[in-house]
């Protein structure tokens, strides 16, 4: 039952904030630092979510198989790959270095 009421909380405080962003007024959401910081907090969230997965197991700091692929992936962009083509250049490099090292 602990669950069910921690999802249902989870789901109004969701809903809350969501709405708390609707009663922002326009003007303040049209000053320059508020569009330049809503333009790079996505990015830096995606990119502490990463290494957060890819060098933690738990609460210890890992360095495995996860960062060989995300090291290729990042060579993959900087030689401006396709998306398909990083992706998948990541899932060869660890599934490689992950059968290498058992």
């Amino acid at each position: 039952m602990n669950v069910w009421i921690a999802i249902i909380a989870t789901a109004v405080g969701c809903y809350l904030v969501k709405y708390a962003g609707l009663l922002v007024p326009a003007h303040a959401l049209e000053r320059p630092l508020v569009r330049r910081l809503a333009a790079l907090l996505p990015v830096a969230l995606l990119a502490a979510l990463t290494a957060q997965q890819t060098f933690s197991t738990g609460q210890t700091l890992v360095l495995d198989a996860r960062a060989a692929g995300l090291a290729a992936a990042a060579l993959a962009l900087l030689l401006r790959a396709p998306f398909l083509v990083v992706v998948g250049a990541a899932v060869a490099v660890t599934a490689g270095v992950r059968a290498l090292g058992g």
